[in-house]
């Protein structure tokens, strides 16, 4: 297990070495907002250091908008993102999954046998599915009650749950409690499928069971769905019974303490962690995520390693999108200072987090973030979210803001 690789010593690691490069080399793990944003920024802060990126997939498929896949908004070909541009910058991006992590030699190793040594190393794993945190949820539960939280066939797995769904069927989201990558996510999805139901399957109803008693953007949410959707959308808050204790997928039902529910659809979205090469590294805690400086993202636990995006514990800056492409820019920019022997100035970064209620209808919340107490906090009033009242033609156009946002990050790490 990748767990039990994180301690291994040199000869564990005796694989043929990939051939250097000039210059110290930096390897970033993970290819997603995080990763490939920071191999980019790596790239023109590091001048004559070498930049790899190891990612496992060829291509990378992105979560944000992936709802509006789900309700039938779009199509999935808009979430994916190759690595081309990124070589063109003279990233040396390598396709093969990172096996084991040996903090002490600064040595990675890959799934065939080859290792790259490192001067810094940059993990971006995102995240892991806990699939046994509830009772009866495991790998074949999720291909019957998609989670959906990492897109790509999950998410076309739900759409066509949907479209197959006769209407009146009921239709629960399961919500995890905090923390978890993209906390105004369940909502945006609920508010999505809403949409879709009241169009095509008017009789329909969607229950959201959730694990906590407050959630991002909640009032902005919650007026929104009663102006648009009546009541369609019924949420149940944690001391409301909404925690969910056990799935039983061949029923497709979801039970709670207060009682269960039998579903049409059911999207269970389970508790989540550090992906498993943060475990191998050495960089995990007991919580599951990874302590880091908040003016390096260097690891707490192992020198030498950064950790940004999704798997960090980065204090009150949330997991999202925006927040990792911020997090890789600041960290690139600590990296390149760190490996010339430099003190690196302290960040200040930005998150703002749009969310669709309707194709033409947005909501968004932003934060400003700098290093305090030993984590990322909330710079006072430097923030804020969308008004609670406004007329239409403001929320249509922050939805406009939320897809010109997705196209410009986009453009800006992959193109």
């Amino acid at each position: 297990m990748l767990s039990g690789l994180a301690a291994a010593g040199a000869g564990v690691l005796a694989a043929p070495h990939v051939r250097a490069q000039a210059g110290a080399r930096i390897v970033v793990v993970g290819g997603g907002f995080a990763g490939a944003s920071c191999a980019r920024a790596l790239g023109r802060e590091a001048g004559n250091l070498a930049v790899t990126l190891v990612e496992p997939n060829a291509r990378y498929t992105a979560c944000p908008f992936s709802n509006a896949v789900i309700a039938g908004l779009r199509e999935m070909d808009g979430q994916n993102f190759g690595y081309e541009a990124l070589r063109r910058t003279g990233v040396d991006v390598v396709t093969a999954r990172v096996v084991a992590v040996d903090a002490e030699t600064r040595r990675v190793r890959l799934e065939d046998g080859a290792s790259l040594d490192y001067a810094r190393l940059v993990l971006a794993p995102g995240i892991d599915l806990d699939l046994g945190a509830i009772p009866g949820y495991d790998a074949a539960a999720a291909a019957v009650l998609p989670h959906a939280w990492k897109a790509g066939e999950q998410t076309l797995l739900l759409r066509r749950q949907l479209e197959a769904m006769a209407d009146g069927g009921l239709v629960v989201i399961a919500a995890p409690a905090n923390p978890f990558r993209c906390p105004p996510g369940p909502y945006e999805r609920a508010s999505l499928i809403a949409y879709y139901l009241k169009a095509r399957k008017p009789r329909s109803k969607l229950i959201i069971l959730d694990a906590k008693d407050a959630f991002s953007k909640q009032r902005l949410f919650e007026a929104a769905w009663t102006e648009l959707y009546g009541g369609l959308i019924e949420w149940v808050p944690l001391s409301g019974g909404g925690r969910l204790t056990a799935v039983d997928a061949a029923t497709r039902t979801l039970t709670t303490e207060f009682g269960s529910h039998r579903a049409a659809v059911a999207n269970v979205i389970p508790p989540q962690r550090a992906a498993a090469v943060a475990v191998a590294a050495g960089v995990a805690d007991r919580t599951g995520w990874c302590p880091i400086d908040p003016v390096t993202f260097e690891s707490r636990l192992r020198p030498g390693i950064h950790v940004i995006g999704d798997a960090a514990i980065a204090g009150a800056m949330p997991k999202s999108a925006f927040a990792a492409d911020a997090q890789a820019k600041a960290c690139a920019r600590a990296v390149a200072a760190l490996v010339r022997g430099r003190e690196p100035d302290e960040p200040k970064l930005i998150n703002t987090c749009y969310s669709l209620v309707a194709p033409d209808y947005g909501i968004s919340i932003a934060g400003v973030y700098q290093p305090r107490g030993g984590l990322l906090a909330e710079v006072e009033g430097a923030g804020g979210v969308s008004p609670i009242k406004a007329p239409p033609s403001f929320r249509a156009v922050e939805a406009t803001y939320a897809m010109a946002w997705f196209r410009t990050i986009t453009d800006g790490i992959f193109g």
